[in-house]
């Protein structure tokens, strides 16, 4: 199958981002609301990084799976030319 198309990843990422960014910044705000802001950066980019490559973002690709795919057409393979039932010699 071919992959899905951009558009489609982009709206499930941002389904994804969205809700994690708002609930990382509620959660952790009070504990890094005093600390230089690349820190403040690295803490929610690590933590928003590792939540959706092993957590989010496979469920929710799973959940939308029959949505991805719809209307996605199959990978042709190359043809070969090597002859059926040829032996190579």
């Amino acid at each position: 199958m071919t992959p899905p198309p951009r558009w489609k990843m982009a709206i499930i990422t941002w389904l994804a981002v969205y809700p994690l960014i708002t609930a990382l910044l509620l959660l952790l705000g009070p504990l890094i609301l005093g600390l230089p802001i690349p820190v403040i950066t690295l803490i929610l980019s690590v933590t928003l990084v590792a939540l959706l490559s092993f957590v989010v973002m496979p469920l929710l690709t799973r959940a939308f799976q029959p949505w991805l795919r719809q209307g996605a057409r199959p990978a042709t393979r190359p043809e070969t030319d090597v002859a059926e039932g040829a032996s190579g010699a």
